[in-house]
């Protein structure tokens, strides 16, 4: 059931995110091209700012997550009841708070926005804080259904309210060149989300409707919060490292220099969203196996996951690297193109913090969040100091140098030793081995690919779509031909036979009762 599961929700939020990929483009164009790159800039800078003020949210998510997963498991309706109860009124104060926060960084926008033309910038940002603010009023409910491994219902909700909300904003761009409008608009649609995924839950799990006058006992009321202190200082230190790239490119280049790092992180973030949807629903799958089986059966499907997250990181990697900048000049143009050696380094930071995903799954799921609350502290002093540094010497490139000296300095090492240590009960050298030996493979796979497109002739559609298939076809080659004989290939393959063999079975008994008709 729980590969079922996974497997349901990652078809579906890989078809939602195909759609939602092809009208982005159609999107990002007509924003380009009818508010300019500053208003690029400016979006992508308040999206980090308001990042900040969700730090506590992610913390408390994580935390009810883990405690929710057991009662799920053995249908404990009624601490499941009194833990949604405690997460609903968590979530409003929340809120509440994020408003608040938000309204007061409103007077110092302008510390934080470096030569830009954009009109109405506090009207611009009161709108963003209203759109992050608002779904937390009902974000409890979208959670429960990614804990009970319903993520599907989810994604069709929003893969319909997404392409509606595209279709509009592309319109009003187009006819209007209004921005106050077009986020209005998606202020609209995610509140219409919010509402819907209310009526859904309500109605799957009517339990859920129940007035409960308990409070949560002191033991687990205790264990979410030593947990959600430690995720809060985590993701504080995480915010640091991963949220402040723009705020520093606006503060010691341009806002425009934002823009354009803006593309390259829109594409960076398409094909880390495509793994996202593998990996976010085989997470809830985890934390279930986590919770009812043996530390050999985790083990072994962290195996499985490993060569999963290496093989979907490795490919991406190499189809960023080799395309990505061809891609952008055929696009909108080499004059968006950021200076020699960023791609390389993004690419790095990309494949680095891509290949932790098996690892963090366990360390989440196994909650493990207290022992290295202050390793993201750490990163992003680390991170801050050598960026800020750097970026007056090197420029933007120097932003993207200090993010990787301090991912390199701290959780590269600190997450896989305290796995290995505290839940598969194993040396880290077993780790890094490995880990040794996917990069190995993967550089070898790069140098090979690059080569062969080294003879598909000047830049065009055609030529790029053929270079985009030799990205494709020549690392899952070479991939197979390596892995086949692994017991981890063969689990996997098991898996996508079976799914096959559904699929023809289900084609052959449609085409018997449509011949019987």
């Amino acid at each position: 059931m729980r590969v079922k599961n996974s497997l349901l929700n990652i078809g579906a939020g890989l078809a939602n995110q195909i759609i939602i990929t092809l009208l982005s483009f159609v999107s990002r164009t007509v924003f380009i091209n009818t508010l300019g790159i500053e208003y690029l800039g400016i979006n992508g800078l308040f999206t980090n700012i308001l990042s900040m003020l969700t730090i506590a949210e992610a913390g408390l998510g994580a935390s009810i997550m883990y405690s929710l997963y057991k009662p799920v498991a053995e249908n404990d309706y009624h601490k499941i009841s009194v833990l949604m109860k405690f997460y609903r009124n968590t979530y409003m104060v929340i809120a509440l708070i994020i408003l608040v926060l938000g309204l007061s960084i409103m007077p110092f926008l302008d510390f934080f926005i470096k030569d830009s033309k954009v009109d109405n910038i506090h009207l611009i940002y009161f709108i963003f804080l209203l759109n992050t603010a608002a779904p937390y009023f009902y974000i409890h409910k979208n959670s429960f259904l990614n804990v009970c491994q319903k993520g599907y219902i989810v994604t069709g909700i929003y893969s319909v309210s997404s392409i509606l909300s595209v279709l509009i904003k592309i319109a009003i761009l187009h006819y209007t060149q209004n921005y106050i409008l077009y986020l209005i608009i998606e202020s609209f649609i995610t509140i219409g989300n919010s509402f819907i995924l209310v009526i859904v839950v309500n109605r799957m799990y009517p339990y859920l409707r129940n007035k409960i006058k308990e409070k949560l006992d002191k033991e687990t009321r205790q264990d979410i919060t030593k947990n959600v202190k430690a995720i809060v200082i985590q993701n504080i230190g995480n915010y640091l490292v991963f949220g402040t790239d723009n705020i520093i490119i606006s503060s010691f280049v341009s806002v425009t220099a934002v823009g354009l790092y803006s593309n390259y992180n829109m594409l960076i973030e398409i094909c880390r969203t495509f793994t996202y949807q593998v990996f976010n629903n085989i997470y809830h799958s985890v934390g279930n196996l986590v919770a009812i089986e043996s530390v050999e059966k985790v083990y072994s499907v962290y195996k499985t996951y490993s060569l999963v997250n290496f093989w979907l990181y490795s490919l991406f990697t190499i189809l960023l690297l080799i395309l990505l900048e061809d891609f952008i000049t055929l696009w909108i143009g080499s004059r968006f193109l950021m200076e020699e050696g960023v791609l390389w380094i993004l690419m790095i930071i990309f494949y680095e913090r891509g290949m932790r995903n098996s690892i963090t799954t366990v360390k989440t799921t196994s909650g493990i969040f207290h022992e290295d609350r202050f390793a993201p502290l750490c990163q992003a002093v680390i991170n801050l100091i050598v960026s800020i540094l750097l970026v007056q010497q090197m420029g933007i490139i120097g932003v993207f140098i200090g993010t990787l000296v301090s991912v390199l300095a701290v959780p590269f090492w600190t997450t896989p030793y305290l796995v290995y240590k505290k839940v598969f009960h194993q040396p880290i050298f077993h780790y890094f081995l490995k880990y040794t030996f996917f990069i190995t493979i993967g550089i070898g796979t790069y140098l090979l690919t690059n080569f062969i497109c080294t003879f598909i002739p000047s830049l065009n559609l055609l030529n790029l779509i053929i270079k985009f298939l030799v990205c494709l076809i020549v690392p899952n080659v070479v991939y197979i031909c390596i892995f086949h004989k692994t017991d981890e290939y063969r689990y996997l393959y098991g898996i996508f036979k079976n799914i096959k063999e559904k699929l023809v079975g289900g084609m052959k008994l449609k085409k018997i009762i449509r011949n019987a008709g």
